[in-house]
């Protein structure tokens, strides 16, 4: 597929093609609607939340779930004050896999993944994804989508989005299967333009999200005909940044809340970032980390795994950037482990085994436990 052409394919789950046009204020006045009651078991739409109350229980035995308490409540709160009345129907489930992606079932079960998490840089940011599904749900959009669906095999691909089975692998396959329409896309960005602006967020935040996203579709290897399996259900398109650029001109003020967001997330960005590195999208991190750096309160973290990336590429010129990250990120005796590691395996590599012994021993020193240890130690015996 050309780079064109997925620029401008249709979106899926929570992600949204931007909306034409000019807006007026009045396109923004939002009255949700009454809570919604469970419907009747033998309708269709009671067959739906049915399902997705089966595809819930699996999900809370799953593996892949953060239940670190503290996290939970934080991001449970943030959607709670977006979501308002409905806020006791709403239940988000936190799943630890790299990829940018948050989906809301039709009976209020929120997935929200560790990918995102790693990449918004605040609450508003945050907020205008979350907001954004929570549009969906309220205006009952998924439930439009799949009474339009016939195809029973492509109404399964539909439900598989809201499980775990299979998870990134048929992301992509599945996405095109739940694009909503354009038009429900841009009523559920306006919904959740409204419902961050009234709990006191930014709006000027929710384009910034897919200035972050292009820069990494652009730093992607090739001509952009492989699509990254991060985009699959968040194809990010110039056109949507910039509506909701305009949206924001008409609903101005509000905070960012950066301070209490990386506070709340920074105890787990290691962890994520090194999901992340495993990702393979080497070209995508560099452009991820690149940015992180700017603002992160853990710049030298955000450093040491850009190099990671950057060793793990291999392409030319690659060693040398590495290697200044990695002794960027240790500047001050900063004590990251895995700089002095990487350290070591770069200047091993070009046999400068002196310099590579004294990364090594570094290392070791700093985490004795690491799985790797006995094989660093091999290394430091046969140099």
């Amino acid at each position: 597929m050309k780079r064109r052409q997925w620029l401008h394919m249709g979106c899926a789950v929570c992600a949204s093609l931007a909306a034409g046009g000019l807006l007026a204020q009045g396109d923004l006045d939002y009255a949700p609607p009454e809570r919604l009651a469970r419907p009747d078991a033998a309708s269709d739409e009671g067959g739906l939340w049915a399902m997705m109350d089966r595809e819930e229980k699996n999900l809370r035995r799953s593996g892949l779930l953060l239940r670190d308490e503290q996290l939970n409540r934080y991001i449970q709160s943030l959607a709670c004050s977006l979501a308002g009345e409905h806020c006791g129907d709403i239940r988000v489930y936190l799943v630890r896999t790299p990829q940018f992606n948050a989906s809301m079932a039709p009976n209020g079960s929120m997935q929200i993944w560790s990918g995102l998490l790693l990449r918004v840089a605040n609450e508003a940011q945050l907020a205008a994804v979350i907001g954004h599904e929570v549009g969906h749900y309220l205006q009952r959009h998924s439930l439009a989508r799949l009474r339009d669906i016939r195809d029973k095999a492509a109404l399964g691909q539909v439900l598989g989005l809201f499980g775990i089975a299979g998870l990134v692998g048929q992301v992509a396959l599945n996405a095109t299967a739940f694009a909503y329409q354009r038009d429900h896309e841009r009523e559920a960005d306006r919904i959740g333009a409204v419902l961050m602006h009234r709990a006191g967020y930014s709006v000027e935040e929710s384009a910034k999200v897919w200035d972050g996203m292009l820069q990494e579709m652009r730093a992607r290897d090739g001509d952009g005909a492989t699509v990254s399996p991060l985009f699959a259900t968040h194809p990010p398109t110039p056109e949507r940044r910039d509506s909701l650029s305009a949206i924001a001109a008409l609903l101005p003020g509000g905070s960012a809340g950066t301070e209490s967001y990386l506070t709340r997330v920074s105890p787990f960005l290691d962890d994520w970032c090194e999901d992340e590195v495993k990702r393979h999208q080497f070209s995508e991190s560099v452009a991820l980390f690149s940015r992180l750096m700017v603002a992160s309160p853990v710049a030298g973290l955000m450093q040491c795994y850009r190099a990671e990336a950057y060793r793990l590429r291999g392409a030319d010129g690659d060693d040398e950037r590495a290697l200044s990250d990695y002794r960027l990120a240790t500047r001050d005796g900063a004590p990251l482990a895995k700089a002095y590691r990487g350290i070591g395996l770069i200047e091993r590599q070009r046999h400068r085994n002196s310099e590579a012994a004294q990364a090594f021993r570094r290392y070791l020193e700093l985490s004795p436990g690491a799985p790797d240890a006995g094989l660093i130690r091999s290394y430091l015996e046969s140099a």
